[in-house]
């Protein structure tokens, strides 16, 4: 049997990337079983019975695969429980009676669009900037043709969960996306396939990277504490090694 929960959702309200915004509190009644969106989707409900304007916010697979669901919580990217997606933390983590502050993520390089949604595009650019393998469009070669030693599978693959979601430039003081794309570098740095463009790759993600105005990596470690997929810190230090290496071998960009 699933209790019932009275909430107050204290939330950010921004009609358009050129106003200012502020947050307005509204009750909710929800319960204990629902996940965090579906709670916004019941508030969403009784403000359009009203004839109010709805809450925009972002929302796609519900999963935790896509990324979109990037909320800040509490003060937390993705809420209070760690390695989950807003879209997969559950109500039943709040108590009857919570005052819950939900707002959008807060980076210069990720701009509000509306309410608690950002423009999160700088992300694409910097994947556009060298975070793929240029190869001739064919049929596909046969999975066992280029032996990979475990390990370095093990990390590509453990860097290739990021999804983009944004959360460690959230969770950052300086609004650093170091974290997202050295697991995009790395995800490729590792493997036999991406080491042909590893210079360049790493020095036009890089590029861009800072071109989108992100903060410097400071070392707070914050981005790893507040990713849903636990990305690690390592491959930062893969990323700056890739730079460098690039930078002192003359690899022109």
């Amino acid at each position: 049997m699933s209790a019932e929960m009275n909430l107050k959702i204290k939330i950010w309200r921004q009609k358009n990337s050129k106003t200012s915004g502020s947050f307005e509190t509204y009750p909710v009644v929800a319960n204990e079983h629902m996940s965090f969106l579906e709670m916004l989707d019941v508030l969403n409900e009784g403000l359009i019975s009203q004839k109010k304007e709805p809450i925009a916010f972002e929302h796609d697979c519900r999963e935790g695969i896509c990324g979109t669901c990037s909320l800040v919580i509490n003060g937390q990217p993705h809420g209070p429980n760690s390695g989950t997606t807003t879209c997969q933390l559950h109500m039943r983590f709040f108590k009857d009676g919570d005052i819950i502050v939900v707002e959008p993520y807060r980076a210069s390089a990720f701009p509000v669009l509306k309410d608690v949604t950002v423009d999160r595009s700088a992300f694409d650019r910097i994947i556009q900037a060298g975070g793929y393998i240029s190869v001739n469009a064919g049929q596909a070669p046969d999975g066992n043709a280029i032996p990979i030693e475990k390990g370095r599978a093990g990390q590509s693959f453990e860097a290739a969960a990021c999804i983009g979601c944004g959360a460690c430039v959230a969770a950052c003081p300086n609004g650093s996306a170091m974290l997202f794309t050295s697991a995009k570098i790395a995800h490729l740095g590792h493997l036999p396939q991406g080491e042909v463009e590893a210079d360049k790759r790493a020095q036009s993600m890089v590029a861009q990277m800072d071109k989108e105005g992100f903060g410097y990596c400071s070392n707070i470690g914050a981005c790893e504490a507040e990713c849903p997929k636990e990305i690690k810190l390592e491959n930062i230090a893969f990323m700056n090694r890739s730079y460098l290496k690039a930078v002192f071998s003359g690899e022109e960009v």
